[in-house]
C-alpha cells in the first residue's frame, strides 16, 4: 500500500473530490478537488474561511496515480468565482444561477456518451431550498469542458447534483442525482435520464421517496445482468448517526428497492460511499471514517452486494473528523487508487491525498 500526496500548501483548505467526481483512462486519472483558505476560528466541522471565494481545481496523473500535475479546473463557472460547489465554502450567495455571468444554458443535444474520451461533471449552486444544477461534458479526457449547461428542476424545491451517472448506449445516459425533502432540506435520491443525447432529462424514479432523515450522494454501478446498484450516503432525523445504504433495480431505475446497509457507521458528520466494480467482479466500497481513529476504510463484495467482507482499514492516522470524500478508480495492472482529502491534526491545512492498493 502506498500513500501519495496529491495537493498540500500551507494555510490552504483543499477538499471534498466526491463533489467532483473521477475518471479514468488505463493509467491516466483525473479527479477535481475545492481550494480555498484554512479559518481556525470557523465553528462546525470544517475550519475553513467562507470570507474568501474557494475555486475549482483539476488534478491528473499519467502513472496510475504516482504523480500528478494541479491546475485550476478548465470550467466556465456561472458568476465566474467561485468553485463548482460554492454553498459549502461561502458565507453569502451568489444568488439565483440564471442572473450570474455565463448562466448555464440548455443543451442543443448531440452528445455521444460512449465516445471512448467522454467524461460528465454535475454540479450544483446549494444543497437545499432553492439549490440550482448544472453540468459539463467532454470528449478529450477533461482537458477541456464544454458548458454549463442546465439541470431542470424536476419539480422539485432545489436540485443539489453530483456526478454519478451510468452510459447505456450514444444518445442515453442515467443520473442520480439528490432533491430536497418537501420541506426544501436535504435530501433524497432519485433517477433520471436523457434519451435524446442531452437535449431533454426526464425524472424516471426515488430511491426512496421520504427518507427518515437524509439520503445524498449517490454512488452507482452497473453489473453485468444490467441491474444498478447504488450507494447513498444516510443520517437520521436526529442527526446523530450515519452509514451506507445500497439500494438496487432491475428494470434500469424504473423501479429501486432497499437492498442492504453495508457500513452501519461513518462516523461524526457522515461521509459518501464509493462504490466501483473491481475487473474481477467483486464489489468495492470505499469511504471515509469520521470517528477516532479517523482515516479512510473499505469492504469488498464477492457476490454482487449480498455479503460483505470485514472492514478494512487503508489508513487511521488522521488528525480529526474533516476527512474524506473519496473516489476510487481501479487502474491498468488491477491497484486501487482512492482520492479524498486529510489532515494530520486539527490545526495544519486540508490537503489532498492517494491512496493505492491491492484489492487481493
Amino acid at each position: 500500500m502506498e500513500h501519495v500526496i496529491i495537493y498540500q500548501e500551507k494555510n490552504r483548505y483543499a477538499g471534498w473530490p466526491a463533489n467532483y467526481g473521477i475518471w479514468s483512462w488505463g493509467n491516466e486519472i483525473v479527479t477535481g478537488f475545492s481550494l480555498g483558505y484554512m479559518d481556525q476560528n470557523s465553528e462546525g466541522l470544517h475550519p475553513r474561511d467562507k470570507k474568501r471565494p474557494f475555486q475549482s481545481f483539476q488534478t491528473r496523473s499519467m502513472d496510475g496515480g504516482i504523480t500528478w500535475k494541479n491546475e485550476l479546473a478548465p470550467l466556465v463557472i456561472p458568476g465566474n468565482i467561485g468553485s463548482i460547489s460554492s454553498e459549502e465554502h461561502m458565507s453569502f450567495s451568489y444568488g439565483p444561477i440564471s442572473e450570474r455571468v455565463n448562466p448555464p444554458l440548455p443543451h442543443p443535444g448531440g452528445i455521444n456518451f460512449t465516445h471512448p474520451d467522454f467524461a460528465m461533471l454535475c454540479a450544483r449552486s446549494g444543497l437545499e431550498r432553492n439549490a440550482e444544477s448544472w453540468f459539463y461534458t467532454s470528449t478529450d479526457r477533461c482537458n477541456s469542458w464544454e458548458g454549463p449547461f442546465i439541470l431542470p428542476m424536476f419539480g422539485e424545491l432545489g436540485i443539489a447534483a453530483r456526478t454519478d451517472y451510468a452510459i447505456s448506449n450514444p444518445n442515453k445516459v442515467t443520473l442520480l442525482l439528490t432533491s430536497t425533502k418537501p420541506n426544501g432540506k436535504e435530501g433524497r435520491v432519485f433517477c433520471a435520464e436523457t434519451i435524446d443525447s442531452g437535449e431533454s432529462f426526464k425524472f424516471i424514479s426515488w430511491l426512496n421517496e421520504m427518507p427518515d432523515g437524509f439520503e445524498i450522494m449517490p454512488s452507482s454501478v452497473v453489473l453485468d445482468s444490467g441491474e444498478i446498484i447504488t450507494a447513498v450516503r444516510s443520517r437520521n432525523s436526529a442527526g446523530n448517526k450515519n452509514w451506507i445504504d445500497l439500494y438496487k433495480t432491475q428494470d434500469n431505475g424504473r423501479k429501486w428497492n432497499y437492498f442492504s446497509s453495508p457500513v452501519n457507521n461513518t462516523g461524526r458528520g457522515g461521509n459518501p460511499p464509493s462504490l466501483i466494480q473491481l475487473r474481477d467482479g467483486r464489489l468495492c466500497l470505499v469511504y471515509g471514517y469520521r470517528d477516532f481513529p479517523y482515516g479512510i476504510r473499505l469492504i469488498i463484495s464477492e457476490d454482487n452486494g449480498h455479503s460483505w467482507s470485514t472492514e478494512k482499514v487503508l489508513r487511521d492516522d488522521g488528525g480529526d473528523s474533516d476527512i474524506g470524500y473519496p473516489r476510487a478508480v481501479q487502474r491498468s495492472d488491477g491497484k486501487v487508487v482512492v482520492v479524498y482529502y486529510f489532515n494530520d491534526s486539527s490545526k495544519p491545512e486540508r490537503y489532498i491525498a492517494a491512496t493505492i492498493f491491492d484489492p487481493k
